[in-house]
C-alpha cells in the first residue's frame, strides 16, 4: 500500500509543521482526491496539470485554489517542486453573498431558541463567539479563571494572542457556571469533561433553524465569527484592531470579514452625484448656462 504510507507519512509531517487537526483533516482529503485522480504511481507535471484542470471544471474557483494549495503543499514535502501549479485568478469580491450572510437579528433568534429549548450551553457559545470573533476550536480557552481576569490567553495555529471579554459575557458565563457548578478550567465540556466537539455544536445549531426561521445555509461556527468582524468594523472603523482580535497575520484577510453585506449597498456607494441629471439641468438653468 504505497499509496497510503504516502498519506500517513504526509499526515505525520503536517503534524509536525504544528498544523491544525482541522487543517490536517483537509489537506489529507485533498491528496486523497489527487492520487485517486491520477491513478497511477508514477506521475509528474502532466498529470498535475490534468489534476487542475479537473478542479476548474469541477468545483467553484475558491475550493478549486483551496486544494491546489493543499497540493503544492504535498508537492513540496514529496520534493517535487517542479510540479507545483498556480492557483486560479480570481476577481476580489467586493460584497457578500446574503443568501449567506446571518445578520443581527437571526442571531439573536438563534439565541433566543437555544434558551427556548433550555440548551444554555449552546446559548451560551453562541454569545461566546458572537461577542469575541473567536474560533469554534478556541473555545477550549474560555476557562472559570479567565473570567477574573476578563481576558483570555489563546494559542492557536502556532500564534499567540490576548482576547478581552466583554462585561456582560463575563456575567453571564458566570451565571451559567454556577447553575452548572463549573468551578475551574475549561466552560464548555461535556458530561465526560471534555472541550465540546465542534461537529456536535455544529449540529446543534442546525436544530435551531427551523422554529427560528433561520435558513440552514446560514447557521454555522464560523458565521458567529464574521457577524463579529462585521459589527465590530460598522462601530470603530479599526480594521488593523479587528485583524488583533481575529488573530490575522494579514489584514488582506481581515478585509474579506468586513465586505459589505449586498449589493444595493455598494451600488449606493457609488453615488457620487457625478451623472447628468435633471438637478444638474435645473441649476445650470438659474445660472443662465
Amino acid at each position: 500500500m504505497p499509496r497510503e504510507n504516502t498519506i500517513v507519512s504526509f499526515e505525520a509531517y503536517l503534524r509536525s509543521q504544528e498544523k491544525s487537526s482541522n487543517t490536517i483533516e483537509k489537506y489529507v482529503r485533498d491528496i486523497r482526491l489527487f492520487l485517486s485522480y491520477v491513478e497511477l504511481d508514477e506521475w509528474g507535471r502532466e498529470e498535475v496539470l490534468r489534476f487542475k484542470e479537473y478542479l476548474r471544471e469541477h468545483y467553484k474557483v475558491s475550493s478549486a485554489n483551496s486544494m491546489l494549495a493543499s497540493l503544492n503543499c504535498f508537492l513540496k514535502y514529496e520534493g517535487r517542486m517542479d510540479c507545483c501549479v498556480q492557483t486560479f485568478r480570481q476577481q476580489r469580491q467586493i460584497f457578500r453573498d446574503e443568501k449567506k450572510e446571518l445578520s443581527r437579528s437571526e442571531y439573536k433568534r438563534l439565541v433566543m431558541e437555544a434558551e427556548r429549548r433550555g440548551n444554555h450551553r449552546l446559548s451560551c457559545i453562541l454569545q461566546t463567539i458572537g461577542s469575541t470573533g473567536i474560533r469554534i476550536g478556541e473555545l477550549a480557552y474560555i476557562t472559570v479563571e479567565a473570567l477574573r481576569d476578563h481576558l483570555v490567553h489563546i494559542h492557536f495555529k502556532g500564534k499567540e494572542r490576548v482576547i478581552l471579554l466583554p462585561r456582560e459575557l463575563v456575567k453571564l458565563l458566570k451565571a451559567y457556571c454556577q447553575r452548572m457548578h463549573i468551578k475551574r478550567g475549561s466552560i464548555f465540556v461535556t458530561r465526560s469533561g471534555q472541550p465540546v466537539d465542534r461537529r456536535n455544536v455544529w449540529a446543534e445549531m442546525k436544530k435551531l433553524c427551523i422554529f427560528s426561521g433561520v435558513k440552514e445555509s446560514k447557521v454555522f461556527p464560523h458565521n458567529l465569527r464574521h457577524l463579529f468582524a462585521r459589527c465590530y468594523y460598522e462601530k470603530e472603523k479599526d480594521l488593523v484592531r479587528l485583524a488583533d482580535f481575529l488573530g490575522h497575520s494579514s489584514v488582506e484577510t481581515t478585509r474579506r470579514y468586513t465586505m459589505i453585506s449586498s449589493m444595493e449597498a455598494c451600488l449606493k456607494q457609488l453615488e457620487l452625484g457625478l451623472l447628468l441629471n435633471e438637478s444638474w439641468r435645473s441649476e445650470s438653468r438659474k445660472a443662465g448656462m
